[in-house]
């Protein structure tokens, strides 16, 4: 792969699966978190499901997946359009630098166009100082501090 080689932006397939898998694992290893099976094989379910309000759209280069965006489409009460939160982002290491991130995001403002959201919406850790540069680039951070309750 090339800096300037094409990507394919598309939904997730059901053949997608075996590289959905090794970059989700990869995911979760950099923020550090060890997913369930019973979370991953669900996750990859309701992707799969039509009637899921979550959605994962790939980045493919010569037939190879490198990259994915896991988004939950949702009602909220801030405004009368349905919004796309952005949930999880990710291209694989070896193909950072070469557009994916960027091109995964521009499906989903263009998705967020066609589609009528009323925004496009997610978060990073402050210190994923790589994301943030890309983020940047779209929008700039909004100032929101996150609070978590987590059931014991």
């Amino acid at each position: 792969m090339t800096p300037t080689t094409p990507c394919t932006i598309r939904a997730a397939l059901p053949s997608d699966e075996n590289a959905w898998r090794q970059l989700w694992r990869a995911y979760c290893e950099f923020y550090r978190v060890q997913m369930p099976e019973e979370v991953t094989s669900r996750t990859w379910n309701r992707i799969l499901d039509p009637d899921s309000q979550v959605m994962c759209i790939v980045a493919e280069v010569d037939g190879q997946v490198y990259g994915f965006a896991n988004c939950v489409v949702h009602e909220n009460t801030w405004e009368t359009q349905l919004v796309c939160y952005l949930e999880d982002l990710f291209v694989t290491p070896a193909a950072r630098g070469r557009g994916l991130g960027t091109a995964l995001l521009e499906w989903l403002r263009n998705a967020m166009r066609a589609e009528g959201w009323a925004r496009l919406y997610w978060m990073t850790r402050a210190d994923n100082a790589p994301a943030r540069r890309l983020y940047d680039r779209f929008t700039q951070a909004d100032g929101f501090v996150r609070y978590v309750i987590r059931q014991k």
